[in-house]
């Protein structure tokens, strides 16, 4: 998929799902038609540590929907997703064992991001639909090889960005679209913590596999696990993935063997002169999880939980307001009157209440739906590219310590 294809692609649906027809594919080599709608959703969980069993539990509140497996290599999780699912679950500890059970129709993938491409091939050319957790793939090549294994085995594919679902996302997205606020023309993310990021771990020999996110091996990092969203968010107000990506990054506050950087900054650059500025901390907690969206006629602050707009001042039409301090004509600081920035209350965007709000059960939610009515997830493997490959080339970015024009390395 090149940049041209994927702008095609987010242009035409950035806020609606494309409904596909029934159709026939090859796959593997032989004639395969996907499945009559069913209201019974068998799923096989591959991966049901703290990720997976909160997906589990949103699953499991969407009528019709019975975990029939799962799947992992640390026993202690076992009895954890039993108490959720609340019988004797089916456990196997290789997931080609899972894939080989028959009552299964669709697969949740939430694994250590260097094994998505593993399992998400495998279980798309298993015959199953797949819900596979963010960021799409540890490397260009894992991202390219979920998408080649989508579009040949005709299943359905949605990435785990839940805020695509969002109801307040989604109004933004709208709003924004049709020019509330001018020409968006910089995004600036925020994902800041004062914790680090590190999990208690019962017996050493278990350090990797409980925090993997600190080592290069298996993870992406802040920009993956935290960044990824940001980045999407960027993605789909823009229409676009980068042109460009710099950045930095560093282990400064936590020494204590681990590899991958507790803060990274990072600019991508987009098409039209346009800027999504990311940073990620975890010894300070004061700007949260937030995105910040500037346009000519306003700004908009985006939360996890809620959005708010707000709007430019009426200026005078001259584009420098002459000031007088201490008796010396000047244009360079803001006056009292007219060019100190808007501090008032905003405009918020009204969120639903419930479970109509939370976007981890409305992402949960619509995949069922698509698998039921045959649509494409609109949370699909493209988007789930656009944000992928987006991730990788800043963690190179950062690596190299270097700007990475996105044309040298996303061709196919």
């Amino acid at each position: 998929m090149n940049r041209r294809s994927f702008v095609k692609v987010v242009s035409a649906g950035t806020l609606g799902t494309a409904i596909l027809g029934r159709r026939t594919e090859k796959a593997r080599g032989r004639e395969k038609s996907l499945p009559a709608p069913s209201d019974q959703i068998r799923l096989g969980i591959i991966g049901p540590g703290s990720r997976g069993q909160e997906l589990m539990r949103h699953f499991l509140r969407v009528p019709g929907v019975h975990i029939t497996g799962l799947c992992d290599i640390y026993e202690p999780r076992f009895a954890a997703a039993r108490k959720i699912t609340g019988e004797e679950t089916p456990i196997y500890r290789d997931h080609r064992r899972l894939l080989e059970a028959r009552d299964l129709d669709a697969i949740v993938v939430a694994t250590p991001l260097s094994l998505h491409a593993d399992h998400v091939v495998a279980s798309l050319q298993s015959g199953r639909h797949v819900y596979g957790e963010k960021s799409l793939g540890l490397t260009l090549g894992d991202c390219n090889k979920i998408v080649a294994a989508v579009r040949q085995g005709g299943k359905r594919f949605q990435v785990g960005h839940q805020y695509r679902y969002a109801p307040w996302f989604r109004e933004v997205i709208q709003r924004v679209g049709k020019g509330e606020i001018g020409r968006v023309t910089h995004i600036y993310g925020y994902w800041h913590r004062n914790a680090s990021w590190r999990r208690p771990v019962p017996d050493p020999k278990f350090e990797r596999l409980i925090n993997w996110r600190l080592y290069k091996e298996y993870s992406g990092g802040l920009t993956a696990e935290l960044g990824s969203h940001h980045i999407d968010f960027a993605n789909w107000v823009f229409g676009t993935i980068p042109e460009s990506v710099t950045g930095s990054g560093g282990i400064d506050s936590y020494q204590d063997g681990r590899e991958t950087d507790d803060n990274v900054q990072i600019i991508f650059r987009y098409p039209g002169g346009r800027t999504f500025t990311f940073s990620s901390l975890t010894d300070n907690a004061k700007a949260g999880a937030a995105a910040w969206v500037y346009g000519k006629d306003g700004s908009v602050e985006v939360t996890m939980e809620d959005a708010i707009f707000y709007y430019e001042p009426k200026r005078a039409s001259s584009p420098v307001s002459e000031v007088t301090e201490r008796g010396v004509p000047t244009g360079a600081t803001y006056s009292t009157k007219g060019e100190m920035p808007y501090r008032g209350p905003g405009s918020p965007v009204k969120v639903p209440e419930g479970t109509g709000g939370n976007p981890n059960f409305l992402a949960c939610k619509s995949f069922i739906e698509s698998l039921r009515n045959d649509t494409r997830p609109f949370a699909d493997e493209r988007v789930g590219w656009g944000s992928g490959v987006s991730v990788c080339l800043a963690n190179q970015a950062i690596e190299a310590g270097r700007s990475i024009a996105f044309a040298d390395h996303v061709k196919t």
